[in-house]
């Protein structure tokens, strides 16, 4: 049996939250004026209305790009990967660069981010060799 994480975060806006994430690919669970459930490549995100999540955010370096230390995403196969960057480039969102990490290394992987209304960072991944995610 494959096992789904859940995750729950703050949001400004339930119906701008709904509407990034159904652009994205994401479907909708249950939902009240305060919160959704999104599903997220079967992965459940509970999104509450409760304002602008304050914190500290710093960034890290990872082969000599930038990266958010604060940020969340799913791993998806190439073909699947390949789709949504092509989808999110389309609608000229405000990608952080797509980069391959661990060229020729176990763990290679190619992985973009986008930024959500919530200003919240999201990965998506896709490792070349899928067995390798856990692997060092």
């Amino acid at each position: 049996m494959q096992t789904a994480f859940h995750m729950s975060l703050p949001c400004q806006s339930v119906r701008e939250t709904s509407s990034f994430y159904t652009n994205i690919g994401a479907s909708l669970g249950r939902k009240t004026q305060n919160w959704v459930d999104v599903n997220l490549y079967g992965h459940q995100m509970t999104f509450i209305k409760s304002g602008k999540f304050n914190f500290s955010n710093p960034n890290y370096v990872f082969e000599g790009k930038i990266l958010p230390s604060f940020h969340f995403g799913v791993i998806l196969d190439s073909e699947t990967w390949n789709s949504v960057y092509k989808k999110l480039k389309e609608q000229n969102l405000d990608l952080v660069t797509e980069s391959v990490f661990l060229k020729d290394k176990t763990g290679e992987h190619q992985s973009f981010f986008v930024k959500d209304p919530n200003d919240y960072m999201l990965e998506f991944k896709s490792f070349k060799t899928p067995k390798d995610i856990f692997n060092s």
